[in-house]
Order: structure tokens, then C-alpha cells, then sequence
């Protein structure tokens, strides 16, 4: 497929694994959940982003922890690898997530069942992220 890279989630292929078939001009990141441990072994191994959530309740799928913003507090204050959040986001509550520290947010519902489209949801959470990245 040429994808730009996957993400691999606690019960996928091992990181070791996917950065092996994929090599090292690929993108691989690791579901870290809420755990501070999980984030420290994946970017120790080399992932390029560590992904914490659910952030917040979710249809998208069934969540097996929660986060809290603190989390991504914590990572960036010590972390050079980037973290995304996800979980639930929405353009009502990706705010303190972004002034948190979240690199990236990984949304799904928020954008495709936004009331006035995924269109509107983009350009609102746009708007959002850069607000909260310049205070």
C-alpha cells in the first residue's frame, strides 16, 4: 500500500515487529493507553509518537482505559517524542488537550458526525489548536 506508516496498538504486531517490516523511513507509533511505563518502552524502542486515551467516552470504539490531561502534561515535560490524544474529541473538549500538550489529536466521530460536517469540524479544530497553541 505505501502507506506513510501504522499504528499499532498493545495487541497488534509488536513495535520491534512493525519497524521491521516497515523500516526506517516509515512512521510507527504505539497505543500506550494511560500508561506512563507503556510510553517510556516505546520511545525508548524508537516509536515516532506515543498515543494516550480515551481522552473522553467514545462510540468509535470499545475504550480499555481512560486518560487524563495531566498525562500529556507529564510527557511533554520530559519527553521528546510527540503524543497524541485520543478518545472521544470533540471541538467542544479538544481545548485542554491541546494546552496539555498534545502533539496530535487523533479524532474520528468529532470530525465524520460533526452537525455541520467534517468539513466545518476541520476548520473549527483548527481554529481551536491554534488558539490554545498560542496562549
Amino acid at each position: 500500500m505505501d502507506a506513510d506508516g501504522v499504528h499499532v496498538g498493545q495487541e497488534d504486531t509488536p513495535y520491534a515487529e512493525a519497524r521491521r517490516l516497515l523500516g526506517d523511513d516509515k512512521i510507527v507509533g504505539v497505543t500506550c493507553h494511560n500508561s506512563r511505563h507503556l510510553a517510556m518502552e516505546a520511545a525508548e524502542a524508537g516509536a515516532d509518537y506515543v498515543a494516550f486515551g480515551a481522552f473522553y467516552p467514545t462510540s468509535t470504539k470499545e475504550a480499555k482505559t481512560s486518560a487524563e490531561a495531566d498525562l500529556l502534561s507529564w510527557w511533554t515535560s520530559l519527553a521528546e517524542t510527540p503524543c497524541v490524544a485520543i478518545g472521544g474529541i470533540t471541538v467542544d473538549n479538544a481545548a485542554p488537550l491541546v494546552k496539555s500538550g498534545a502533539d496530535f489529536l487523533a479524532i474520528s466521530g468529532g470530525v465524520w458526525k460533526h452537525p455541520q460536517g467534517p468539513k466545518e469540524a476541520v476548520i473549527q479544530l483548527n481554529r481551536i489548536i491554534d488558539n490554545a497553541s498560542a496562549t
